[in-house]
């Protein structure tokens, strides 16, 4: 007897892609259930959400895989969709979940919100959790709209987890406000797009784009809403000058920060991933992402180069690299910007949760003296990275980005090869040389290889503005280099760079005209807290 007779593929990809949506939210379930002491209640609480997320990470790779072996199917009609990318994220938001909820069930040991804190810290995360799982098999507007409101929802209140931090209402509150205006404009481009393709599927979308752009026509109201999907992604992603949340977030715990910046703040990006036909069919939109994602990259790399606190570092570190994938993806390098997407995941992550080892490090490296790079290594550091890099992407058989694209990586990967003017001897030089050489070869033979991967995904490289990109790192190398080189002489600039050139404090400022909110304390049985006024939602229940 055959057991799998009738046996429907496409019923299993449904079944397990409800369990991958599923999964995480049972964790809201868990977080108000205990036993009997406060010890093993917090015990089972973190135990019932591990477990939870371990079940949605099996669902996620089970998708994924039923998705490898037929991808032509679709699950559940036009709101939601299985794609490669979309396939690949959903494994790898369940993975950093599991580790993230790991380190705050540790993290919050013996914390003073008690258990009842953490219940709305394991109640937000889960919602955050399996908003973005919707989000990122979301295939109709309407569904990636809520699922990306919701996620900013339950973001808030992880965010003022700690309601004695002013800063950190403060951050919420601006993220609240850019949130409102990206919902709006979010909900003008879909406006305008449903009218136009007569239906709010985002893959019929794709094909009425693409039969309108092999007639050369495109209408204005396509062009319309893709401007406004930019305008709203740069409002989710923290480009300048929105930028000061994600700064003054650092006030929240950790894993939190870890969160934040290793998967919601990343989500721009796998939207204008996924909305790419949309994206190329409009030449403003192209530039806006160009435009506004070089001048950001460019910033905030100085910024952060001025700052000493680590987390403040890794936050404009952060908005630097958003910078760099939205520029990617209106430079039409969707497969590098997916590539980029994965890769800063991972590593913020690993940043964050292991800050302490890093402050330590840093400490240690101080002790040493500071390594300031030889003059000859920042001169020559630019020729040897374009020439490792021309050369690693020579071996493939088919080139995997534009030549303008590795003199951009040439200015961006130059600072792995400065040697320090301390290298007493010549052999320490040369280890220093041959160990950034070998580096920048393997990250560029990864992303080369990382073009064979069946993502689904296509390149549609805009020359004209690569010129100018590439343009635009040699002077942020050049400005790198006079920074090391005469650091009293560029005092001034040093300190307007420190100061992020003032621009968080013009946009907070307007949104505090805008929406306005105070923050008075208030005595409680245990100590002072902070109590916003009823304009600002902001801390516990």
């Amino acid at each position: 007897m055959d057991q799998w007779a009738g046996f429907s593929p496409n019923l299993a990809s449904n079944l397990a892609v409800g369990l991958a949506l599923v999964a995480p939210a049972l964790a809201l379930l868990v977080a108000g259930w205990a036993h009997t002491a406060q010890a093993s209640r917090t015990a089972t609480l973190w135990r019932g959400v591990q477990g939870a997320i371990g079940a949605g990470l099996i669902a996620s790779a089970g998708a994924a895989v039923l998705q490898a072996i037929s991808p032509s199917q679709a699950a559940w009609g036009e709101l939601l969709a299985m794609q490669p990318l979309s396939a690949t994220l959903a494994v790898l938001v369940q993975g950093l979940a599991a580790v993230i909820a790991s380190f705050s069930g540790r993290y919050l040991q013996g914390d003073t919100q008690g258990l009842a804190g953490q219940r709305r810290y394991a109640s937000a995360l889960a919602g955050v959790l399996a908003s973005v799982q919707v989000l990122l098999l979301a295939d109709h507007w309407v569904l990636l709209i809520a699922a990306w409101a919701a996620v900013g929802a339950c973001l808030q209140h992880l965010l003022c987890f700690y309601a004695d931090r002013p800063f950190a209402l403060l951050a919420a509150h601006k993220k609240r406000l850019a949130d409102r205006l990206a919902d709006v404009l979010l909900l003008g481009a879909a406006a305008l797009a449903w009218q136009e393709a007569g239906s709010g599927s985002l893959s019929h979308l794709a094909q009425h784009v693409a039969q309108q752009t092999s007639q050369g026509t495109v209408s204005l109201a396509l062009q319309t809403s893709a401007v406004l999907l930019v305008l709203a992604v740069v409002l989710r992603t923290a480009l300048l000058p929105v930028h000061g949340w994600i700064i003054q977030v650092m006030e929240a715990p950790t894993p939190v920060s870890a969160l934040l910046h290793a998967g919601v703040v990343n989500l721009g990006g796998w939207v204008l991933i996924r909305q790419s036909s949309l994206i190329e069919a409009s030449p403003v939109a192209r530039w806006l992402l160009v435009g506004l994602g070089a001048i950001t990259a460019l910033l905030a790399g100085m910024v952060m180069m001025t700052r000493i606190s680590i987390k403040v570092r890794l936050a404009w570190s952060t908005v630097a690299q958003m910078g760099f994938m939205v520029m990617e993806c209106g430079l039409g390098l969707y497969t590098l910007a997916a590539l980029h997407l994965l890769g800063h995941s991972l590593y913020k992550a690993h940043a964050f949760l292991s800050s302490s080892s890093t402050v330590q490090q840093t400490r240690l490296q101080q002790l040493r003296g500071q390594m300031t790079p030889s003059a000859w290594s920042l001169l020559t550091a630019p020729a040897l990275t374009l020439a490792v890099v021309a050369g690693t992407q020579a071996m493939m058989s088919t080139p995997s980005w534009p030549w303008w694209w590795t003199a951009v990586l040439a200015w961006a990967w130059a600072p792995l090869l400065w040697v320090p003017a301390n290298a007493h001897t010549g052999r320490s030089g040369a280890l220093v040389l041959g160990v950034g050489a070998t580096l920048v070869a393997g990250l560029a033979l990864l992303a080369s290889l990382a073009h064979a991967l069946p993502l689904g995904l296509s390149e549609a490289p805009h020359h004209a503005a690569g010129w100018l990109v590439a343009l635009a790192m040699g002077l942020m190398y050049a400005a790198l280099v006079a920074l090391q080189r005469w650091p009293q002489g560029l005092s001034a600039w040093r300190r307007w760079s420190y100061a992020g050139f003032y621009m968080d404090e013009v946009y907070t400022r307007i949104t505090l005209s805008l929406w306005p909110a105070r923050w008075t304390p208030r005595k409680t049985d245990q100590k002072d807290e902070w109590a916003p006024s009823s304009s600002l939602m902001a801390t516990q229940d």
